[in-house]
Formats: structure tokens, C-alpha cells, sequence
């Protein structure tokens, strides 16, 4: 009997409408490197979405890759990127950033987050070190919505992250890998236009949010970062099919289809949250995106291992340990109630 898998939200290939696309024009001859039309009319749609006509958007194939893209774009070769210690750029990414030459400066987190009060304590500790010019400069600042915790950044949260930015001449970028998830979160207050007018870069997720691989990276204000085709080159982010990213992205910005299969797994992701409530499990956060994370026994978690798939998180102490259960744009109500059931029998 195979497992239940709740381990990850990129499990699954595509929404059935980006493959019925596909498959309507796979043998149609397109332009290469996204100079295509497809690629084109998905570039309007974003820009339309996000309320900036004069963006710049660019399409790149998956999260670590484009980080490290936009990044050291956006840094001068002696400039770090602030984070928090928990974030992706910080943990996940195998020292991707590092491997470019730029050190990753890193911030308390709270519940995953950031807070503009310890990022101009961290400027100012700097501005103030008379040995500043022997240290790595903060170049710019890396946020994530949802965080790496699956918490969310209030719309006051960002603006006064946005306004120390702006205040000491630092570019804010924010990883939106999971974005169509937070966006669909009834407790989110900020909008792809909120999103806009606050980061100077951001990226559309599209890998864990229904298509097959791909990021839409939009730089609000147009020529921000010179050159960025030539740089996505030289990172080998350049897809010479670049048709196909754009065709994905303009199914899931058709008919509000990127925004309905977050809220998919935002309905699924809920209902095992309540469960484990409900039955008196221990979660770690109190997360409204669609990971949930939770504290078991570790026999408690071996039992659960036997028939469903989950993403170990980190060890809580000795005998306990925090587990991720994801929902995703594919998630069905069958497995979802089977989870319940499974989550009802394991309880201690």
C-alpha cells in the first residue's frame, strides 16, 4: 500500500491547464530565450496583476537558481545579503549564495521573520564600526512570503522592513516561491500591488504552485538591475525553450487560476490543521500558509512514517521532533480525509 504524500508541494507535475496548452501548441515553431509571444503576453498579464505597466519581468526555471541570480545581480563583490538565520538563502541552499562570492548576514528570526528594528540595529552597528571598511557591507535585504516557518509578513511588517531599506539606499527582495499561497490565506494583507510598490525585486513562484518549474522574477521599476538577460546568461538561467515558461505563466494568470489552486491548498491545509488541534497535537508555529508544522514523539512519528510521507523539519529535544506536512495546488479531498483518519489513529 503506498504512503500518503503530504511531503513537499512540488510532488506533482502541472495543472491540467497548463498541459492541455501545452499540448495544443507543442508543435507550433516558437522564438528562443522568451522573446516569444507567449512569453510576451504572460509579461502583460504580470504586470497588469501587479499594477506596474513599466515592470520588468524575466522568467527563470527554479527558486535557488534565481536567488542566486538576482543576488549577485543586485551585489557589488565586496556586499553581503541580509536574512534571517533561518531563511532559505541561509539554510536550504547548500551555500549557493556563498559559492557566488557573497556572504549571507543574518538576523535574529521571529517565527521565521525579520523585524526593521534588528535590521538598522545591524545597519547601524555597522555605519558606527570604525574597522567598517575591513568588514562585508549589508548590500541588500531577502524576505520570503510565506517565511521558511510557513508564517506570513503583515503589510506593516514589510513597509517599515521597506522603509529602513529605503532609508540607507538598500534594494529589498522577496523570494516568492510559495506566493500564491500566502496570497490565498484569509489572514494575508498584502497584495501582488502592495508587493510592488514595497520590494524593488520580487519573484512569482510557479514551481510549487502548479506548473511544472519555473519563477517570474519582476523588477518593479523598469532597467533597476542593467542587463539582467546577459546576467540570467551567465548563471546558465537562460532556457533556450523559454516558450515554456512563459506559457505556463500565462495559464496561471488566466482567469485567476494562479490564486484558486493556492486557495485549493489553503482549504486543505486548514482542515489538517484543525485536526491536529482538535486532537491535541503540538504544533510548532501557528502557520496560515499550507505547511504545517508539528511536534511528535518520535515513536508518535515513526508510527505516522508507516503510512504517510511528511519532510523531517529539525529535532525539537531528544525524544521529540518537528515535522512538515504540505499541502499543494494538487492536494485532493480524498487524501486530505484519509490524512485526518490517519492523524485520528495516532494520537497518543
Amino acid at each position: 500500500m503506498s504512503r500518503l504524500s503530504f511531503a513537499s508541494d512540488y510532488m506533482e507535475g502541472a495543472h491540467e491547464a497548463i498541459l492541455s496548452r501545452l499540448r495544443e501548441i507543442n508543435y507550433e515553431k516558437m522564438q528562443g530565450y522568451g522573446t516569444d509571444p507567449l512569453s510576451e503576453q504572460a509579461r502583460e498579464k504580470i504586470r497588469s496583476a501587479c499594477g506596474c505597466p513599466e515592470a520588468d519581468v524575466f522568467f527563470l526555471v527554479g527558486g535557488t537558481q534565481t536567488n542566486a541570480t538576482v543576488i549577485s545581480a543586485l551585489l557589488r563583490s565586496y556586499e553581503g545579503v541580509v536574512a534571517a538565520v533561518s531563511g532559505h538563502i541561509s539554510t536550504h541552499e547548500a551555500g549557493a549564495i556563498e559559492s557566488g562570492g557573497h556572504k549571507v548576514l543574518t538576523l535574529p528570526e521571529h517565527e521565521g521573520k525579520i523585524t526593521a528594528a534588528d535590521l538598522r540595529e545591524l545597519l547601524v552597528r555597522f555605519e558606527t564600526d570604525e574597522a567598517r571598511d575591513h568588514l562585508v557591507r549589508p548590500g541588500m535585504v531577502y524576505v520570503s512570503q510565506p517565511t521558511e516557518s510557513g508564517t506570513l509578513y503583515s503589510l506593516r511588517e514589510l513597509r517599515e522592513i521597506s522603509a529602513v531599506c529605503r532609508e540607507y539606499g538598500l534594494p529589498l527582495y522577496l523570494d516568492g516561491a510559495r506566493l500564491n499561497y500566502a496570497l490565498a490565506c484569509p489572514s494575508n494583507d498584502v497584495s501582488l500591488q502592495e508587493l510592488a510598490e514595497l520590494c524593488d525585486v520580487f519573484y512569482i513562484g510557479g514551481t510549487k504552485c502548479g506548473a511544472l518549474f519555473g519563477e517570474a522574477v519582476v523588477i518593479p521599476k523598469r532597467g533597476f538591475i542593467p542587463h539582467f538577460f546577459t546576467i540570467m546568461k551567465q548563471h546558465g538561467a537562460l532556457l533556450a525553450k523559454g516558450w515554456l515558461l512563459g506559457l505556463q505563466f500565462d495559464v496561471l494568470f488566466t482567469d485567476g487560476l494562479y490564486l484558486k489552486v493556492g486557495k485549493a491548498a489553503i482549504a486543505a491545509a486548514g482542515r489538517i490543521r484543525a485536526t491536529l488541534r482538535e486532537y491535541g497535537y503540538q504544533l510548532c508555529w501557528d502557520t496560515p500558509a499550507n505547511q504545517v508544522f508539528v511536534i511528535l514523539e518520535n515513536a508518535q512519528m515513526k508510527r505516522l512514517a508507516e503510512s504517510v510521507e511528511f519532510s523531517f523539519w529539525e529535532k525539537y529535544d531528544a525524544t521529540h521532533t518537528v515535522i512538515r506536512l504540505a499541502a499543494s495546488w494538487a492536494t485532493t479531498e480524498e487524501d486530505t480525509e484519509k490524512l485526518l483518519v490517519v492523524l485520528k489513529e495516532n494520537v497518543v
